[in-house]
């Protein structure tokens, strides 16, 4: 606009406290209404007088009109970086402002004005009354806000001590000003007067323009103040060190020169000193942390001092290149897309809902804050669930590098940590080694098999892990060969496990764990039908046209043809069916395949799996228990028999200790119980038991089979067999209590698999069946119980006459 003005203030700031012509209380009696300049930088205070030259066409009209009659004006700091000249209102200009009295105006060349005005005091613009040719404001004088206690006494002393040592370290600033300010009794005209003085941006001047409060605005500017102080000391120091340093930098020329004229004449050191010269230019290059570049330069002049035959030469160079090759600060930026996250989770894995709730929780929170360390998450559960993959399509949804470090048999701790450099032959750890790899500090870093370490005389990698997995050490992770800090804390670790036991607990407490369980049938089909089949027929060579698998061949395959909680056997079967079906095609016989059960059998052979409820009869003796292992839950059947003895009890079939006790509980009870469960008398006088768990080269342990146990021999000795399509689990106690046990979704799943279609469960564990899908639960029979006498009541076929219960049956719950 034309009626804009821009300001130049010169370069010398004129300070002076002698009052004007025009004294400055005058200001109360002027009108409301005054010229308002806008400009680009504003170092007036109150008392304070500055030179300032105007240019714009407008300003003639504004020196005829209003300067030259009222000799006061408005300057107001523009918002922004924008022309003074686009200036339309007071949304471009702060509101708090300082009023000026013209103390000389002179016209210059091309329609310039030049002034010298005094600041009078602070106003506040309250609106623009005229536009053009020039801004004309209306404004509120505002006064200071001033306090009287010792604090603003200790504040003055302290600004002028200091301003005492600013004028020691800048002899430019005159010796008068030193004087001036030590004789200011007053807070308010001492603060402006040192704000106006030191080196402040714009914005920082018209904060301390804003602030009333005296107290406030003292202590923005002692803390200016002595930000100033420290700035000129820094400088001084610096000055001095490059002095210094010209000094011995000529010094360390003529020795570098001397040395490579020694060396010439002994016709050593020309292929070193290009190697040298390579490897300064890289580490110039390179991004590294201060302490890192320190040590990589100490060694690069060490190893240009090093003879190329030495042995120590080698090293050395070896140190440097992996200093060089690894990611200290490098980083890939992430790209958190939740909405993309849940489509590339979902695409990639059926199920795990858990799990993937956990990841966009993590991501989420990333979003909001980049700054978080890295989670430490264990994903536990039987192989061939998605564990591993899990990892890959995490780095894949937010733009990471992903890594996978196999612990597997991993017994040495120098696979963790490295070894040291004076070993032939020494490296860094497998962390290192992987990072430089990816060539990022922030990856998704696969840990697999972690509950696999071992330990040997080298030492315990698990403990070594201590320092890679604790959050609030690995920014500063040291590897042995390195002996540097190198931060880990950006990396997202995932560790994968099939089970915990074999994981120490303070390795355990350092991660967050994850239950992955195994698949039900139904999620098999529908895993199967969505990745399995597509991915096999491609990998296969085969279009979706020219194979199928029919759905009823497809529930065989699952059913009949593999056993396990993961998919791997499902998917090396179906690439039997496809091998089959890409023969046929290659061979020209058919064009198109649809695979039928009949050709299941033919392709496969005969079912590798019966239900297991289908291979026994009810006979007394024999229960059905359930039981969890590592690769997930299984059915278990548990024997007993009797003969002619003396009451003693033999158990068979590779049983822990913990088993072993249960199964003396459980005898114990019944011996204890003999009459009431209506056992006939002298039968454990006359009689030896004996207890087998079949498949006897396997070894199992835990509490949770007493009450099969018990079922097992309380059905023996009342001659009632036990209902063939019931499976029970459960600890017990010598006063017949049912006590909660783990695993219970992997051991319904492993129920629902063998066909079993009532369930025995202790009351305790009601909470645990929400992990159990809907579906399952709907589709089978659920019965929680608190004591052992329940069992009979829903295991033992009414075959005999049911004794007498000493308690009321219903505490039983049937879902």
């Amino acid at each position: 606009m034309p009626n804009m003005t821009m300001l130049t203030q010169a370069p010398d700031i004129n300070i002076d406290l002698t009052p004007t012509d025009e004294p400055i209380s005058s200001v109360q009696e002027h009108p409301g209404v005054i010229p308002l300049i806008a400009v680009h930088e504003l170092n007036l205070f109150p008392h304070m007088i500055m030179p300032m030259q105007l240019f714009h066409p407008g300003n003639q009209l504004l020196f005829n009109e209003s300067l030259s009659a009222h000799k006061r004006v408005a300057l107001s700091l523009i918002k922004g970086k924008q022309n003074a000249e686009d200036v339309k209102g007071l949304e471009n200009l702060h509101a708090i402002a300082m009023e000026a009295l013209v103390v000389k105006m002179v016209r210059g060349d091309n329609e310039s004005i030049r002034l010298l005005v005094q600041g009078v005091g602070r106003i506040r613009l309250q609106e623009i009354v005229q536009v053009t040719p020039y801004l004309r404001a209306r404004v509120q004088h505002l006064q200071d806000i001033i306090e009287t206690d010792l604090e603003i006494q200790a504040l003055m002393s302290n600004i002028k001590t200091t301003f005492g040592r600013l004028m020691e370290l800048a002899p430019q600033i005159p010796r008068e000003l030193a004087y001036l300010i030590n004789s200011l009794n007053e807070p308010g005209p001492l603060a402006d007067l040192v704000a106006g003085t030191i080196n402040l941006t714009p914005e920082e001047r018209q904060t301390i323009l804003e602030e009333l409060r005296v107290k406030e605005r003292l202590r923005q500017v002692n803390g200016l103040l002595l930000r100033e102080s420290q700035v000129l000391e820094l400088g001084n120091k610096i000055q001095s060190q490059v002095k210094e340093g010209l000094d011995k930098s000529q010094r360390d020329f003529y020795l570098r020169q001397q040395m490579k004229a020694i060396q010439n004449e002994l016709g050593e050191g020309e292929g070193a000193s290009q190697e040298v010269q390579q490897l300064k230019q890289k580490l110039a290059q390179k991004a590294l942390p201060a302490e890192v570049r320190q040590e990589a330069e100490r060694e690069l002049n060490r190893l240009a001092q090093i003879h190329t035959a030495s042995s120590d030469y080698h090293v050395v160079l070896e140190y440097l290149n992996w200093i060089l090759a690894l990611p200290w600060l490098e980083e890939t930026e992430d790209i958190i897309d939740l909405e993309k996250a849940r489509r590339v989770l979902e695409l990639r894995h059926y199920g795990l809902e858990k799990v993937k709730r956990r990841i966009l929780e993590y991501l989420a929170v990333l979003k909001l804050n980049p700054s978080i360390k890295g989670p430490i998450l264990c994903l536990v559960g039987p192989p061939g669930v998605g564990k591993t993959s899990l990892g890959r399509s995490i780095a894949e949804a937010i733009g990471r590098k992903f890594v996978r470090l196999s612990l597997g048999g991993v017994r040495d701790e120098a696979e963790i940590r490295g070894h040291r450099r004076t070993y032939v032959g020494a490296l860094p750890g497998r962390i290192i080694q992987s990072l430089r790899r990816a060539g990022s500090k922030n990856p998704v870093f696969i840990l697999d098999e972690i509950d696999k370490l071992g330990d040997s005389i080298h030492g315990a990698p698990a403990s070594a892990m201590l320092e890679v997995l604790d959050p609030e050490q690995n920014n500063a992770f040291s590897d042995h060969y390195l002996e540097l800090p190198f931060d880990l804390s950006r990396i997202m670790f995932i560790t994968t496990a099939n089970m915990l036991d074999t994981i120490p607990t303070p390795l355990r407490d350092r991660m967050e764990v994850l239950d992955i369980p195994g698949y039900t049938r139904e999620e098999k089909m529908r895993i199967a039908k969505r990745y399995l089949v597509p991915k096999q027929r491609k990998n296969h060579g085969m279009k979706a046209g020219q194979f199928k698998i029919a759905d009823s061949a497809l529930r065989l395959v699952i059913n009949s043809y593999t056993r396990e909680a993961g998919l791997r056997n499902l998917e090396r079967e179906l690439a039997n069916l496809c091998r089959y079906a890409a023969r046929k095609i290659a061979e020209g016989e058919e064009t198109s395949i649809t695979i039928e059960p009949a050709a299941v059998y033919t392709i496969l052979g005969p079912e590798t799996y019966v239900p297991e409820a289908a291979l026994r009869k009810a006979q007394p003796g024999v229960a059905t228990g359930l039981a969890w292992t590592p690769v997930g839950g299984e059915i278990l059947f548990i024997e007993a028999t009797c003969m002619p003895g003396h009451g003693h009890l033999n158990l068979t079939g590779k049983l822990g200790e913990v088993m072993k006790e249960s199964a003396q509980a459980a005898l114990s009870y019944l011996k204890a119980n003999a009459k009431r469960l209506g056992i006939e008398e002298g039968f454990f006088s006359s009689h030896d038991m004996h207890v087998h768990v079949p498949a006897g080269a396997i070894p199992k342990d835990g509490p949770s089979a007493g009450v099969t146990i018990l079922t097992a021999l309380a059905s023996l000795m009342l001659n009632r067999a036990v209902r063939v399509d019931v499976a029970m689990t459960g600890e017990i106690t010598l006063r017949g209590l049912v006590l909660p046990v783990g695993g219970i979704k992997e051991k319904v799943l492993a129920a629902q698999q063998a066909g079993i279609k009532t369930v025995l469960l202790p009351k305790r564990n009601e909470r645990d069946l929400m992990e159990v899908p809907k579906h399952i639960r709907n589709d089978m029979k659920i019965v929680f119980i608190e004591h052992v006498e329940d069992i009979m009541e829903h295991a033992l076929l009414a075959n005999a006459k049911t004794p007498e219960r000493h308690r009321s049956p219903a505490k039983a719950k049937a879902i």
